[in-house]
């Protein structure tokens, strides 16, 4: 059930529990991104997809027996829309992201990530009449900056330049599947967020197997090389099962809007990865693009609240 966004006292403690969860979530979904970069040549987009899920719903199976078993009567009257969110936000929302890449540029990706957060707002209010105030309009104003400047790496006149292709508009899709999802969330059955996950794992699993059908016929499968495997391995247990864990309960804490704005923290902590990990160079606009999406988090979550009071 989600907090309340009403008297601050009531929502600090959940926040204080949230904040951490999301930027480890983000952190991770940072590293996807640098894993998706290095699996290029080494698994393909649906191998990948596929053997993820696998990897998760094996690493789930001990854990999270005893409790689907227990509460399989609670979730059952749900399959419809677990499935929905297993397709929708896992399956389909990476199919389409890994897609993207082979069409349209990185920055492009990091840009309609930035659009997430809007997404999911406009959806929340579209859907459920949820009210949007000013300071988090504004925050989300700010960390989309965040987001550009990341994306473009400081330099404006990449936007000038800035076309759709196939790839954009897969990416479109992509978010706001994902943003549909995050939505979703809120009112998700109530059961323990490791029956829910593993329950739509299981379907992420299941609607993975047509897009690889179809990715086999046409002859595009690559099966993973040894670096190919590694990378499984690390987009399997990562950002598909500790960072969705978190997500999860980040969403369960402090509301998908509050949640989304998160989001933005993607491309920094992409980045800052490949600045660790490719040895890239850290410059001015990589600190800027990270003080403006934690300047526009702290704008929606500490101004809102205080206007809240």
């Amino acid at each position: 059930m989600c907090v309340p966004e009403t008297p601050a006292g009531r929502a600090a403690e959940p926040a204080a529990t949230a904040y951490p969860l999301l930027v480890f979530t983000m952190l991770l979904w940072g590293g996807n991104v640098v894993a998706s970069k290095w699996a290029a040549g080494e698994v393909s987009p649906q191998v990948l997809t596929c053997l993820r899920w696998a990897f998760a719903c094996l690493a789930l199976a001990l854990p999270a027996r005893a409790g689907l078993k227990a509460e399989w009567g609670q979730l059952k009257p749900h399959w419809r829309s677990v499935l929905l969110m297993g397709a929708c936000g896992y399956t389909l929302y990476a199919s389409l992201f890994y897609a993207a890449g082979l069409f349209t540029t990185g920055i492009n990706i990091a840009l309609f990530q930035g659009a997430i957060p809007v997404l999911v707002i406009l959806i929340n209010y579209g859907v459920h009449r949820v009210t949007v105030t000013g300071a988090q309009v504004l925050g989300v104003a700010v960390t989309l900056a965040g987001a550009v400047v990341a994306a473009t790496h400081g330099d404006w006149r990449v936007l000038a330049t800035f076309a759709f292709n196939r790839g954009d508009v897969l990416m479109l899709f992509a978010c706001l599947l994902y943003a549909g999802y995050t939505v979703a969330l809120a009112g998700r059955p109530k059961v323990s967020g490791l029956s829910f996950f593993t329950a739509v794992a299981l379907s992420a699993l299941v609607t993975s197997l047509p897009p690889l059908a179809a990715e086999w016929a046409l002859g595009h499968t690559i099966w993973p090389t040894p670096k190919g495997w590694a990378i499984v391995l690390f987009v399997a247990l990562g950002p598909s099962l500790l960072a969705q864990l978190a997500f999860m309960r980040g969403v369960e804490l402090i509301g998908p809007n509050r949640a989304g704005l998160f989001v933005n923290l993607v491309p920094i902590f992409g980045a800052g990865l490949a600045i660790l990990l490719v040895g890239e160079p850290f410059r001015w606009h990589e600190g800027l693009a990270l003080a403006l999406v934690i300047g526009g988090i702290a704008i929606a979550e500490r101004v809102g609240r205080r206007r809240l009071r």
